[in-house]
């Protein structure tokens, strides 16, 4: 039997939010059968913490988490679907079905000379950044300056990152005070505080508590609950790690200078 035509892989968004593609939607699946992101990851034969820092990524690109979950301890990574998440689920398969109907019928019309090139029927749109740090928000203030631009990001209810952007960059991407908008941010740019009077020109200061901590040889990958289910991750040099003695549940603050926020449109 000869190979389809045609193939189609469904990245599912809601409005202007966040697509999610299958690799991620067999994640969520996994996590809501087994109630464990370590046995969902050793399912899908992921690694324990790239299959967390996945579940991660959703909660920060969604406006309500997706799933709630524990990191490692006792309950081995123990997690469930919200509301938020079985709804993405069922949304994802019933779209997924549409669209199997809808490649067999392009299939059969692409047999007609006129439908020209596939490469102008059908286009892909997505990201892939090497920035540790992906949370998206929606633009809610912008000053314009004679060379660069400052723009703040409503991430989540009382929490806002602002970004420093040139007036072209601005253009570019037309951004715009209600456009959603994703701030990138690589984890060796944010900066780990302890203790409260805090003095230093980051323009941001993020609150939050160790999530999780990662200990390489050098380097400590610590990640913080910030706020509305979202994390933050920073890199760091183990001996600061120790120095500041970041533990789980240690409230901790989160320094990144406006310069260092990469700013994206879909």
């Amino acid at each position: 039997m000869a190979s389809p035509l045609l193939s189609a892989a469904l990245s599912l968004r809601r409005g202007q939010g966040p697509r999610v593609g299958p690799e991620r939607i067999a994640l969520l699946e996994a996590v809501g059968e087994l109630g464990s992101i370590r046995a969902a990851a050793a399912r899908l034969e992921l690694s324990y913490k790239g299959a967390w820092d996945a579940v991660q990524a959703l909660n920060n690109l969604f406006d309500a988490p997706l799933v709630v979950a524990q990191a490692g301890g006792a309950r081995g990574g123990a997690a469930e679907l919200t509301a938020a998440g079985r709804a993405v689920l069922s949304a994802y398969h019933k779209v997924e079905s549409e669209l199997a109907q809808v490649m067999d019928r392009l299939e059969q019309g692409l047999a007609d000379p006129p439908a020209g090139d596939l490469g102008q029927l059908f286009w892909s749109l997505g990201m892939q950044t090497s920035a540790r740090n992906a949370l998206r928000g929606t633009v809610s203030a912008i000053t314009d300056g004679a060379v660069n631009a400052e723009v703040t990001l409503r991430v989540a209810e009382g929490l806002n990152i602002v970004a420093v952007v040139t007036r072209e960059s601005l253009e570019t991407l037309k951004l715009a005070v209600g456009r959603p908008a994703i701030a990138l941010i690589k984890s060796s740019f944010v900066v780990l505080a302890t203790g409260g009077g805090i003095r230093t020109s980051a323009r941001n200061q993020i609150a939050g508590r160790v999530g999780a901590r990662h200990d390489g040889p050098v380097s400590s990958e610590i990640t913080l609950d910030i706020a509305a289910g979202k994390t933050l991750t920073a890199t760091i040099t183990r001996e600061s790690a120790e120095a500041l003695e970041l533990r789980e549940g240690e409230p901790v603050t989160a320094l990144i200078k406006a310069p260092h926020v990469i700013l994206a449109v879909e």
